[in-house]
């Protein structure tokens, strides 16, 4: 399997961030680890054999990065500040790193123009892929969300102004008009967004996030596995082998 790795600087978030890509050829798929996560867990945590197949015969190729939850989500202090750093992740992901996954996606495979990212990702790092995919459907046009909790009070309580609600899936979903275009774009695309009921998992706002998408025409398909399906990595190995040929047909 080749992997690449790169740390540039990122003028917009004032700081160096690490990219590490699994694959050689195929559809780009950005990672976000889970909590305070590093790019490297993909790696470490062996989700990288898990989709092996899918890597190594050029269906797909894995960018993984940094997450910044230690200054934002997880953080204690004022949430003003804590969601504008988060607002500054999102745009370092949409604005510098969705650039370079496209030209690289692109000279990789000789395409020209290639439209989409999928974005993958397990417990935060689901409810970060989710933000981006329903946020940004004209960047992300696929989706593979495992364990995710869809409110941003997970990370900001009771507080609420225009940017939390912007990365509070179940707040602005239901606020979406039931004509906007976005409805459009996400159903062109392909979103996955799976829970288990099993212990540590918190499937309440998947079922949210499910009747939503019903009321409002959404067609992501959200899965719910048995009550033996826990919060851990055994179950998420199982839900990225089920889930993921259906997701790169």
């Amino acid at each position: 399997m080749e992997t690449r790795y790169f740390k540039e600087y990122s003028p917009i978030l004032g700081r160096d961030m690490e990219v590490k890509v699994w694959g050689h050829a195929g559809r780009p798929v950005l990672f976000i680890p889970c909590q305070n996560g590093r790019f490297f867990d993909f790696e470490n945590y062996h989700m990288a054999e898990v989709w092996s197949p899918w890597i190594d015969s050029g269906r797909c190729m894995v960018y993984a990065i940094d997450t910044i939850d230690e200054e934002t989500w997880s953080a204690q202090g004022d949430p003003y500040w804590r969601i504008r750093r988060h607002e500054q992740w999102m745009q370092f992901i949409t604005d510098e790193l969705v650039p370079f996954i496209r030209s690289d996606v692109n000279a990789r495979n000789g395409w020209d123009g290639y439209p989409g990212v999928i974005a993958f990702g397990c417990s935060l790092g689901a409810t970060h892929a989710a933000n981006l995919f329903f946020r940004r459907p004209d960047l992300f046009d696929g989706l593979l969300a495992l364990s995710g909790i869809y409110t941003a009070s997970y990370g900001f309580g009771d507080y609420m102004d225009e940017l939390v609600y912007a990365n509070s899936p179940v707040d602005y979903l239901a606020g979406m008009p039931a004509d906007h275009p976005w409805i459009a774009r996400y159903n062109s695309g392909r979103g996955i967004i799976v829970v288990g009921q099993g212990p540590w998992e918190v499937p309440e706002t998947t079922f949210r996030v499910r009747d939503i998408c019903a009321e409002k025409g959404i067609g992501v398909w959200v899965d719910v596995w048995g009550y033996d399906c826990r919060h851990d990595w055994d179950w998420w190995y199982k839900q990225v082998s089920y889930h993921v040929p259906h997701l790169l047909d």
